[in-house]
């Protein structure tokens, strides 16, 4: 009785901790909010704008309003995020309002993919044409944070610090020994060799075709990073790629030694060489700004044209339904059918950065576009991925534009079941007994193995799903069935290699579909941009994922580094049925 006694006090002091917690952190939000809606934000004289995104994961847009909470830690274990549009609109008003100096760099853990890291290295490249400075230092830098900073004008490392730059790598993860283990058979339904997404559950490594396919994307996109190093650097292409294949940056000296950093320095140090700079004394302070400071002063351009072009921001995995932070059918039909009904939208950009999902939703949503295009002008920007669902919602578009490093294609589908007799009956002592009134009234049963007759409904539903997606994308390309099949099987390529086969039409960013959209309805120079679905207000945000927020936390905390593995084994439950997906789950390292 005591135990139980001391666990309910636990409970009870953890529930009155986390109210509390709750309750403090709500009156510090009203307090910053309230302060922060009431002063004008002014940019000081010679000032540098701060873009710390160390630690943050770049996603496509966050609220306007949103408030960096740094300085008070993550007691929620809050995923740290930063807007790439939001980020990009500060780049572009620090270029040209006369008090901004230059920026101060901290990119050294970002986590965002590549073709974001380019976009957003694009927009410090199109800062440097103003005269301005960019200075970056960090304690550490990974392959991608390395990639961000090397535009920089001077690039500094801690004396004890290092650079991860060793080349692009993709390891997967494979259950089939753990399903063997506790009596699990998969039940797998695919059309084309490519189309590996269902891999990790039926074999142990890498088909032949999986490593084929991969290592020839790694290495076109290895090899852009580097070309883009190389130039800004002054480093010869040849010889960056031996510093890279050989891991030659082994120690910090070496980053110095090799031409990657300027030199090694102490953030008081950096900050000594900031403020010679900007032609201040030691003893003077630095004035900074940051990212969303600096976007409330920024004024809207052309916010009385009539002339407005809607950019549709799908980012997530593919799902059915009204949910929030995917893209989720109802809600993406619903605004693309928003956006094609106003007469004051002249054209329609849907940016997309997806894998994939469920075959059904990304068909509602091919429609919404397909019928969009019968009305005005519909553009796709790809992000960093616009894969399988991703590509199948972007197949009507009258123009397709991703980056060189986007990953795309992938134009294959697949279908999995599990069968658990093995896991329920031998494993667990758990049998089951089914009364019917037809054949087929228990349909893919996962108690018990599937027969020819369910496995042969299920594998035709495969084929006239993949006919179906040729179909769409032959019609929206312009291209023969035959042509589209060649490049499809599953087959996941980069921005340029999609560009070649005819399934991308132009390598850029958001801001050069906006400009080719601006271009088609004649309003080069006389539009405004429009943003949907709408973002919540900061607050609301931090509240709706407070309780995600402090899960996630404790199982980081009693995971540790197999919380990766625990995520794999939750999107299981998403994998049910007939899927337009990423044919794996690709991370970059």
């Amino acid at each position: 009785m005591k135990f139980l006694g001391n666990v309910l006090a636990v409970i009870v002091g953890l529930f009155v901790f986390s109210i509390l917690s709750v309750l403090l952190m709500l009156g510090l939000i009203g307090i910053l909010a309230s302060s922060s809606g009431s002063e004008e934000v002014k940019v000081s004289e010679n000032s540098v704008l701060h873009l710390d995104l160390n630690g943050r994961t770049i996603v496509e847009r966050t609220s306007e309003d949103d408030l960096d909470l740094s300085i008070f830690g993550n007691p929620f274990g809050q995923e740290m995020t930063a807007g790439l549009v939001n980020l990009k609109k500060a780049i572009g008003e620090a270029k040209t309002n006369d008090n901004i100096k230059g920026i101060y760099l901290n990119t050294g853990l970002i986590m965002a993919g590549q073709a974001n890291l380019l976009e957003l290295r694009e927009a410090l490249v199109d800062f440097k044409t103003s005269g301005k400075f960019i200075v970056a230092y960090d304690e550490a830098y990974t392959e991608g944070g390395y990639y961000i900073a090397s535009v920089a004008d001077e690039i500094y490392l801690n004396p004890l610090g290092g650079i991860d730059f060793n080349g692009f790598s993709s390891e997967g993860i494979f259950f089939k020994g753990l399903f063997e283990k506790v009596g699990v058979k998969p039940e797998i339904f695919r059309v084309g060799e490519f189309k590996s997404a269902v891999e990790p559950f039926i074999l142990e490594k890498n088909s032949p075709e999986a490593r084929l396919q991969t290592q020839s994307f790694l290495d076109d996109m290895n090899q852009f990073a580097l070309h883009g190093i190389s130039e800004s650097r002054g480093i010869g292409y040849d010889s960056l790629k031996r510093i890279n294949d050989l891991m030659l940056v082994r120690k910090p000296q070496d980053a110095v030694t090799y031409g990657l950093a300027t030199e090694l320095l102490y953030l008081d140090q950096v900050l000594s060489k900031l403020k010679d700079k900007l032609g201040i004394d030691e003893e003077d302070d630095i004035k900074t700004i940051n990212v969303t400071d600096l976007n409330k002063t920024a004024k809207s351009k052309n916010i009385t044209s009539s002339n407005r072009i809607a950019v549709i921001i799908a980012e997530g995995e593919i799902v059915g339904g009204d949910a929030d932070g995917v893209i989720s059918s109802d809600k993406f039909a619903k605004e693309i059918r928003k956006a094609r009904k106003d007469d004051n939208i002249k054209a329609i950009v849907l940016r997309v950065n997806s894998p994939g999902g469920s075959v059904v939703a990304s068909e509602v949503i091919w429609r919404e576009m397909a019928e969009a295009k019968k009305v005005k002008p519909v553009y796709v920007s790809m992000g960093e991925v616009a894969a399988s669902g991703g590509y199948y919602i972007s197949a009507p578009a009258d123009t397709i534009v991703a980056q060189p490093n986007t990953i795309t294609g992938s134009i294959g589908i697949f279908g999995m079941m599990f069968n658990a007799q093995e896991l329920l009956n031998d494993k667990l002592g758990i049998t089951t007994d089914v009364v019917k009134t037809g054949e087929l009234s228990d349909f893919m049963n996962p108690t018990r193995p599937m027969t020819d007759v369910e496995r042969t409904i299920i594998q035709n539903t495969v084929e006239d799903g993949y006919e179906t997606f040729i179909s769409r994308v032959s019609e929206g390309r312009g291209m023969s069935p035959e042509a589209v099949k060649e490049v499809a099987s599953g087959r996941v390529w980069t921005g340029n290699q999609a560009k070649e086969r005819g399934l991308v039409d132009v390598l850029g960013g958001l801001k050069t579909t906006i400009e080719i959209a601006a271009a088609r309805i004649g309003a080069v120079d006389d539009y405004r941009v429009v943003y949907y679905p709408t973002k919540k207000p900061w607050f609301e945000s931090i509240m709706e994922d407070l309780g995600n927020s402090v899960q996630v936390k404790i199982l980081k905390s009693e995971l540790g580094s197999n919380y990766t593995l625990y995520k794999q084994v939750e999107k299981l439950k998403s994998y049910q049925g007939v899927q337009v997906r990423m044919p794996q789950e690709i991370i970059i390292k």
